[in-house]
């Protein structure tokens, strides 16, 4: 796929649910940028990372409404113009969706189907990318894992993720509605929630370096994850959205270079030039549905549309240490804990 997936973007309608948050706002830049009409849907929802600071400087060249997507009425409105819809929206932390699984149930299965409800009675010519996780595979048998592999997740996230997933591709199947789904794994980058530690461990670490804290890292760090910096998850979804190619399939996006714990964090000082390390046992309750090491095979979504991560682990690293000693105090506003939630 050459540089015509981004000249696809040029005065078409987009709508990009959890648009507030993290990639939905960085994903919303890009397509300004591009000359899409974007329309962003977030519901707020607390501790979720929806954060209006994240459209800072594109605020007048966006539509914002704000929405809860399981709300069937307002969506059928919504997506009448919609010609492309990432759908972003949903709770990902894996310790929150074991500590209330109905809400997780909720938001990451009810909302979906109502999305893909709206589609289909008003408007079934959209195009809907689907912001999937690498968590449903769960404990990997092989690495690096392809779209192959079981699909067995190790908690309650990642059950309902994989249903959401699948209804998506369900009505791509039976009802024509165009869909595929991206399998993220280490998204990470500028516009990250970082207020607490319950939706990944790598935004939480650079808030612990950023402010010269000590660094908790469970077991001997020597588990391996990838990491994808947000531009480059960004531009993967634009890939999938302009691609016909997708069209009901699943596709890896993965980062280049797998890399440890222990390395992740010792680059992460080195760039930010503070911070100390420290490594605990794991708490039960969060080594019970820990996957061990993961790093994932892009390969099919590469073959596909031609897609590959552009930016490095260090240059990713010290673009987001930049970022938040710009603009910390907008991402601060409840005081930080001293624990680590798992990948």
């Amino acid at each position: 796929m050459s540089s015509d997936y981004q000249a696809f973007y040029h005065r078409r309608c987009v709508m990009i649910t959890g648009g507030l948050g993290f990639i939905g706002s960085n994903l919303a830049r890009a397509l300004v940028e591009l000359g899409a009409d974007v329309l962003i849907v977030d519901s707020l929802i607390p501790d979720s990372g929806a954060n209006f600071f994240n459209i800072d400087g594109i605020a007048d060249r966006v539509r914002v409404n704000i929405s809860d997507i399981r709300l069937q009425t307002t969506l059928n409105h919504l997506v009448r113009r919609c010609e492309v819809i990432f759908n972003l929206a949903g709770q990902i932390s894996h310790i929150d969706s074991m500590r209330d699984p109905y809400a997780d149930l909720d938001i990451n299965c009810r909302s979906q189907l109502c999305l893909l409800e709206a589609c289909r009675l008003s408007n079934p010519r959209a195009k809907v990318v689907y912001a999937g996780t690498r968590q449903v595979y769960g404990r990997p048998d092989s690495l690096p894992v392809t779209e192959d592999h079981l699909v067995r997740p190790t908690d309650v996230n990642g059950i309902n993720k994989a249903a959401g997933e699948n209804y998506h591709l369900l009505y791509n199947n039976v009802f024509g509605i165009r869909a595929c789904s991206l399998r993220l794994t280490n998204v990470y980058g500028p516009r990250q929630l970082i207020r607490h530690n319950r939706q990944g461990f790598i935004g939480w670490f650079v808030r612990l370096a950023l402010e010269d804290r000590e660094v908790q890292v469970y077991g001997d760090g020597s588990q391996i994850r990838d990491f994808v910096y947000v531009e480059d998850a960004a531009d993967a979804f634009l890939r999938a959205g302009a691609s016909e190619v997708c069209n009901g399939g699943i596709f890896n996006v993965g980062g280049a270079q797998p890399t440890s714990h222990r390395d992740l964090v010792s680059l992460l000082i080195d760039v930010a030039g503070t911070g100390t390390v420290r490594y605990v046992p794991w708490p039960p309750e969060k080594k019970a549905i820990d996957i061990g090491s993961f790093y994932a095979d892009s390969s099919r979504f590469r073959a596909a549309v031609g897609w590959n991560p552009q930016v490095g682990l260090r240059e990713g690293l010290t673009r987001t240490i930049a970022y938040y000693r710009q603009h910390l105090s907008h991402y601060l506003e409840s005081p930080a804990g001293t624990t680590l939630e798992p990948a």
